[in-house]
């Protein structure tokens, strides 16, 4: 039983290249014709493959659908939970998750530091929009005419001496974020503390949520919470392997 359904799960990445005749599969998973043709029936009756008008086979809408659900269907802070607590074991800094939603960047989970003090930041929060790490990993990632007219829509409120003073800078810190793959908040938001934060990307390789460390100064400088970057990104990576369901992907650049 293990045998065949193996086989007929191998019929549907070969059909992912394109549509292939029932020779072909046969040859591909090296086995008669006759079996053959009894996997793509069994995968045809249940709208998994399509059989054309020149007798070739493709993938059939209901694999499409079914994707299409399980998408929809995935949460990525149930994902990413588990990871975020690892992450900060092993650093004691917070730890944030957050998604783009209805024009806000909202945090949808917390892990707190090990250190007293502690950060205001609340899960279901906005988070500051135009300084945040998260909220410019996920910005950046729209489309570039997305970016402008976003860019062009927001205030930029001076919360510190370091905050992004206007669009023209915003845009300029996206392209960078985009092309790094990774962001942080050096004191934009407030004075005492840094943040760095990496991407969470889904199977279509759009960045889906982000997640961050935090830490105020009087527990470590900026260049101190740097140092976390790889161990960030790796743990970003996992999360998004997980989420995409794949099995491996290429390791974040540290």
């Amino acid at each position: 039983m293990s045998q065949t359904v193996d086989r007929a799960l191998s019929i549907l990445p070969l059909l992912a290249q394109g549509p292939a005749d029932l020779g072909q599969v046969a040859e591909r998973l090296d086995v008669h014709k006759s079996t053959a043709l009894r996997l793509l029936r069994t995968l045809h009756e249940h709208g998994l493959v399509y059989r054309q008008q020149d007798n070739r086979y493709r993938l059939g809408a209901r694999l499409f659908a079914l994707a299409q659900e399980a998408v929809e269907n995935l949460d990525v802070r149930e994902i990413a939970h588990p990871h975020l607590v690892k992450l900060n074991e092993q650093c004691g800094h917070t730890v944030h998750l957050a998604v783009h939603e209805e024009n806000e960047v909202l945090y949808i989970d917390k892990v707190e530091s090990r250190y007293p003090v502690r950060m205001y930041s609340r899960i279901g929060k906005p988070v500051a929009i135009t300084v945040a790490a998260v909220a410019k990993l996920l910005l950046a990632d729209l489309p570039e005419a997305e970016r402008r007219a976003l860019a062009e829509r927001l205030d930029f409120p001076l919360y510190t001496p370091r905050s992004i003073p206007n669009a023209a800078a915003f845009l300029r810190e996206l392209a960078t974020v985009r092309e790094q793959g990774w962001a942080t908040d050096l004191g934009g938001h407030e004075e005492s503390i840094n943040c760095i934060g990496a991407p969470i990307r889904g199977t279509d390789g759009r960045v889906v949520a982000a997640m961050s460390v935090s830490a105020p100064n009087v527990v470590v400088t900026a260049e101190e919470l740097l140092t976390l970057l790889p161990l960030l990104r790796r743990t970003a990576d996992v999360i998004s392997r997980e989420y995409s369901g794949t099995t491996h992907s290429k390791e974040a650049r540290t």
